[in-house]
């Protein structure tokens, strides 16, 4: 399934809007990840306990937005966004949301032939956060 956090897809056309997917999870904080991030912010850094916790609640929310689309029969997802909310002191909601869509190949009969720009992503080291998934 194609995702992304633009509008549309350069190779692909948009045939039919299904609707908004959501996809969320609650995560608490560990008391045991809470004392060595105590110790962290003491000494400077990244708080490595959280941050791993919050890319694998990002993954999790994605993954439940995939299937809510797989059951609408979707090819794609667009518009892809993120947010949270406080639940209670210590856990917090992480919910991505966006538009369930079908998609055809430009390329198919029926269009015209388009142009397409060639992208090339860069790895950027400690950024994991993916714009587009295919």
């Amino acid at each position: 399934m194609k995702m992304t956090t633009q509008d549309e897809f350069a190779e692909h056309e948009i045939v039919a809007t299904l609707g908004l997917v959501t996809g969320n999870t609650i995560r608490s904080r560990h008391i045991g990840k809470d004392i060595l991030a105590g110790l962290r912010s003491i000494i400077g850094g990244e708080v490595i306990e959280y941050t791993k916790m919050l890319a694998e609640a990002r993954e999790q929310s994605l993954d439940r937005m995939k299937a809510h689309a797989q059951k609408l029969k979707a090819d794609g997802i667009v518009g892809i966004r993120f947010t949270t909310s406080p639940i209670m002191a210590g856990a917090a909601e992480l919910l991505a949301y966006g538009t369930a869509v079908r998609l055809r190949s430009r390329g198919e009969p029926g269009n015209a032939p388009a142009t397409e720009a060639v992208v090339k992503a860069t790895k950027i080291p400690g950024d994991n956060f993916m714009l587009e998934r295919g």
